[in-house]
């Protein structure tokens, strides 16, 4: 890829930023509508190698609010929809898709290798906190999006440690099962505004469908992107 690629960034990050970039190593587990931005994000700073985490398809529902679903990509698989379009901003990316359910079991297979940064943009609470503890462990920083659903308010979008995350129900979970867990180096994207609208609808798993915007998920997703830029290059 041309280096004008990176002109705009490279004002903001300078040279040594675009090569701390371009060196660095980041996963990122979710492909949905905080993680396909914060996979937009990566990619387009200059991520140098990425690995995306993901086992579902892409249905009509994600049309509203996720950025790698389109009319054409619907019913595939969403990590190979995010690689694809990752090459297609910056075919010099290194990077790999797994379509695997995140779980004890596989846990260990996502984190093989040398990483830099886990990004968790997943959205059930077990498996946040399967894979949020065995990183932390390894002393790999975790980047976690906490509930982006059943939210209207970009300007209550919060950044904390897990321990210091309020308001938002799904951290609260999340709290409760990492309570045993060093924590310190977890940073959340969270909101403070109150979930007030109330959800009856039922997926064919008899799971609780919540109602979602584009934008206050766009916000989640691109402002972790921003933070681990951030810790990467040190500006």
């Amino acid at each position: 890829m041309t280096e004008s690629m990176y002109d705009r960034t490279r004002i903001l990050v300078g040279d040594d930023g675009i090569e701390k970039l371009r060196r660095a190593r980041v996963i990122v587990c979710g492909c949905g509508a905080v993680g396909g931005y914060v996979i937009e994000g990566l990619v387009r700073a200059g991520i140098g190698k990425l690995r995306v985490v993901d086992k579902d398809v892409f249905s009509e529902s994600n049309l509203n609010r996720q950025v790698l679903c389109t009319t054409e990509t619907v019913g595939r698989i969403k990590s190979e929809v995010a690689c694809e379009r990752a090459r297609l901003i910056n075919p010099d990316i290194d990077i790999e898709g797994i379509d695997e359910y995140i779980s004890a079991d596989s846990v260990d297979m996502i984190l093989e290798g040398d990483w830099d940064i886990l990004v968790d943009a997943i959205d059930t609470i077990g498996n946040k906190a399967v894979i949020d503890k065995v990183a932390l462990d390894r002393g790999l920083p975790v980047y976690a999006s906490m509930g982006a659903a059943m939210h209207f308010d970009p300007s209550a979008v919060r950044i904390a440690t897990l321990k210091k995350t309020d308001t938002c129900p799904l951290a609260s979970q999340l709290r409760k099962q990492m309570r045993d867990v060093d924590t310190s180096d977890m940073t959340c994207v969270y909101s403070t505004e109150p979930v007030t609208v109330k959800t009856e609808k039922r997926d064919e798993h008899g799971k609780g469908v919540l109602g979602s915007l584009p934008t206050v998920p766009a916000i989640f997703g691109m402002t972790l992107a921003s933070l681990v830029i951030r810790r990467i290059t040190g500006c």
